[in-house]
Protein backbone atom coordinates (compact mmCIF):
# COMPACT_ATOMS: atom_id res chain seq x y z
CA UNK A 1 0.00 0.00 0.00
CA UNK A 2 2.93 2.50 0.82
CA UNK A 3 4.70 1.93 -2.36
CA UNK A 4 1.06 2.23 -4.60
CA UNK A 5 1.03 6.06 -2.68
CA UNK A 6 4.60 6.78 -3.74
CA UNK A 7 3.94 6.12 -7.00
CA UNK A 8 1.32 8.25 -7.30
CA UNK A 9 2.93 11.51 -5.38
CA UNK A 10 6.17 10.93 -7.26
CA UNK A 11 3.59 10.45 -11.05
CA UNK A 12 1.94 14.16 -9.79
CA UNK A 13 4.86 16.42 -9.10
CA UNK A 14 6.05 14.54 -12.71
CA UNK A 15 2.71 15.76 -14.10
CA UNK A 16 1.64 18.80 -12.83
CA UNK A 17 4.57 21.16 -14.29
CA UNK A 18 3.21 19.87 -17.48
CA UNK A 19 -0.86 20.46 -16.82
CA UNK A 20 0.28 24.27 -15.68
CA UNK A 21 2.19 25.17 -18.36
CA UNK A 22 -0.93 23.85 -21.02
CA UNK A 23 -3.22 25.47 -18.77
CA UNK A 24 -0.97 28.74 -19.48
CA UNK A 25 -0.16 28.91 -22.69
CA UNK A 26 -4.02 28.23 -23.89
CA UNK A 27 -4.72 31.35 -22.10
CA UNK A 28 -2.55 33.55 -23.64
CA UNK A 29 -4.12 36.61 -26.01
CA UNK A 30 -2.82 38.92 -28.83
CA UNK A 31 -5.00 41.70 -29.71
CA UNK A 32 -4.13 43.52 -33.36
CA UNK A 33 -6.13 47.05 -33.96
CA UNK A 34 -5.81 48.15 -37.32
CA UNK A 35 -5.77 52.37 -37.17
CA UNK A 36 -6.82 54.60 -39.98
CA UNK A 37 -5.99 58.68 -39.78
CA UNK A 38 -9.24 60.31 -40.95
CA UNK A 39 -9.81 64.37 -40.80
CA UNK A 40 -6.97 64.10 -38.21
CA UNK A 41 -8.34 62.11 -35.72
CA UNK A 42 -7.05 57.92 -35.03
CA UNK A 43 -10.26 55.81 -35.41
CA UNK A 44 -9.71 52.30 -34.82
CA UNK A 45 -11.59 50.39 -37.93
CA UNK A 46 -10.76 46.68 -37.64
CA UNK A 47 -9.83 44.69 -34.12
CA UNK A 48 -8.59 41.04 -34.43
CA UNK A 49 -8.32 38.98 -31.25
CA UNK A 50 -6.31 35.53 -31.22
CA UNK A 51 -6.55 33.30 -28.06
CA UNK A 52 -4.68 30.40 -27.58
CA UNK A 53 -1.11 29.40 -29.34
CA UNK A 54 0.25 26.27 -31.48
CA UNK A 55 -2.36 24.42 -32.76
CA UNK A 56 -5.11 25.54 -30.80
CA UNK A 57 -6.14 28.72 -31.79
CA UNK A 58 -9.18 30.77 -32.46
CA UNK A 59 -9.20 33.49 -34.08
CA UNK A 60 -12.20 36.77 -33.76
CA UNK A 61 -12.22 39.51 -36.29
CA UNK A 62 -14.63 42.93 -35.55
CA UNK A 63 -14.92 45.81 -37.79
CA UNK A 64 -15.93 48.48 -35.98
CA UNK A 65 -18.29 51.07 -37.26
CA UNK A 66 -17.17 54.63 -37.77
CA UNK A 67 -18.59 57.81 -37.73
CA UNK A 68 -20.73 58.78 -41.01
CA UNK A 69 -21.32 62.52 -41.79
CA UNK A 70 -24.96 62.14 -43.43
CA UNK A 71 -25.31 64.66 -46.26
CA UNK A 72 -28.58 65.28 -48.10
CA UNK A 73 -29.24 63.98 -51.37
CA UNK A 74 -27.64 60.66 -49.86
CA UNK A 75 -28.00 57.01 -49.84
CA UNK A 76 -28.16 56.41 -46.70
CA UNK A 77 -26.57 52.82 -45.32
CA UNK A 78 -27.29 51.52 -42.52
CA UNK A 79 -24.11 49.05 -41.84
CA UNK A 80 -22.05 52.46 -41.50
CA UNK A 81 -24.86 54.04 -39.18
CA UNK A 82 -23.67 54.25 -35.66
CA UNK A 83 -26.71 52.96 -33.38
CA UNK A 84 -28.92 52.69 -35.77
CA UNK A 85 -32.49 52.87 -34.70
CA UNK A 86 -36.08 53.62 -36.47
CA UNK A 87 -37.55 56.61 -34.40
CA UNK A 88 -41.41 55.70 -33.76
CA UNK A 89 -41.71 58.56 -31.71
CA UNK A 90 -40.49 61.69 -33.13
CA UNK A 91 -42.50 64.24 -30.80
CA UNK A 92 -40.49 62.83 -28.41
CA UNK A 93 -37.63 64.63 -29.60
CA UNK A 94 -38.80 67.45 -31.12
CA UNK A 95 -39.17 66.21 -34.53
CA UNK A 96 -41.58 66.83 -37.15
CA UNK A 97 -43.83 63.76 -38.18
CA UNK A 98 -42.28 62.39 -41.19
CA UNK A 99 -43.72 62.99 -44.84
CA UNK A 100 -45.20 60.32 -46.39
CA UNK A 101 -42.98 57.70 -47.73
CA UNK A 102 -40.16 58.63 -45.18
CA UNK A 103 -39.05 57.97 -41.35
CA UNK A 104 -36.58 59.24 -38.91
CA UNK A 105 -33.90 57.06 -38.13
CA UNK A 106 -31.18 57.44 -35.53
CA UNK A 107 -27.65 57.15 -36.45
CA UNK A 108 -25.49 58.12 -33.37
CA UNK A 109 -26.92 61.36 -31.64
CA UNK A 110 -28.06 62.68 -35.11
CA UNK A 111 -31.61 62.50 -36.81
CA UNK A 112 -31.62 61.63 -40.32
CA UNK A 113 -35.26 61.59 -42.79
CA UNK A 114 -34.80 58.71 -44.89
CA UNK A 115 -37.10 57.75 -47.96
CA UNK A 116 -38.56 54.66 -47.15
CA UNK A 117 -38.20 52.82 -50.49
CA UNK A 118 -34.89 54.57 -52.11
CA UNK A 119 -33.28 54.90 -49.08
CA UNK A 120 -32.48 58.79 -49.97
CA UNK A 121 -31.62 61.06 -47.81
CA UNK A 122 -34.14 64.52 -47.38
CA UNK A 123 -32.89 66.17 -44.18
CA UNK A 124 -30.07 65.74 -41.75
CA UNK A 125 -30.22 67.04 -37.77
CA UNK A 126 -27.27 66.72 -35.69
CA UNK A 127 -27.04 66.20 -32.01
CA UNK A 128 -30.98 66.04 -32.19
CA UNK A 129 -30.39 62.94 -29.85
CA UNK A 130 -28.67 63.77 -26.70
CA UNK A 131 -31.09 62.38 -24.79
Amino acid sequence: MKKILMILAASTMVISPMVTAQAEAATHKTVKKTVTVKDGKRVVTKKTTVKGTGTQKVVRTAHVATKQRWVKGQHFDRRHAVNYRVISNPRAYRLATAPRGYHWVRSGNDAVLVGVTSGIIGAVIGNALLR
